[in-house]
């Protein structure tokens, strides 16, 4: 191998090493803490988000909302549309959902560039599937979702202890405004 085409792989080595260490989740969220049973069926339809960990995927951006949908083989399409600040303008991004799992356990990954998929877990959820507590695989990524634009306080309260019984440091938490 030439000297600069192996300057160039170990880079390259370099560089996925270095992104795959920053999206690795550094503590994993307990297996336990995923909502078990699971209806697919009564999560469809669309979300608003209320509070989230921030995070570079979504920086700058407001009014976001998450619509699910069924596809024809069984996998789940999530649309994402947001205000982008810094742009001025409306994004939409389109997504593969599907189960890591059973069907009726809320641990599921989202691809918006395939092949890559990335964790997305359902850690509590009322009984009217009405607001829902979501996170990555690792305690970086947390969202506070409903079904409206804002979330009962009692909600909120029970949604952020479970995220402080897990690990999650809520005071890092941006809320949405609507």
């Amino acid at each position: 191998m030439k000297k600069g085409t192996t300057f160039i792989a170990v880079a390259a080595a370099a560089g996925a090493a270095g992104i795959a260490y920053a999206l690795w989740p550094k503590k994993k969220i307990p297996a336990g803490a995923i909502v078990d049973p699971f209806d697919k069926e009564r999560y469809l339809g669309k979300w608003n988000e209320v509070a989230r960990l921030p995070n570079l995927i979504e920086k700058d951006l407001r009014d976001l909302t998450e619509e699910y949908s069924l596809n024809e083989d069984g996998t789940i399409k999530v649309v994402t549309r947001a205000f982008n600040q810094m742009k001025n303008k409306p994004v939409e991004a389109t997504g593969t959902v599907k189960f890591k799992s059973a069907e009726t356990r809320g641990q599921l990954e989202v691809a918006y560039f395939l092949p890559i998929y990335l964790d997305y877990n359902i850690l509590d959820i009322d009984d009217n599937y009405q607001f829902a507590l979501v996170s990555g695989s690792g305690l970086g990524y947390l969202w506070l979702l409903s079904r409206e634009s804002s979330m009962p306080e009692e909600m909120k309260q029970r949604f952020l202890q479970m995220a402080i019984s897990l690990g999650f440091d809520i005071s890092k938490l941006e809320w949405m405004d609507y």
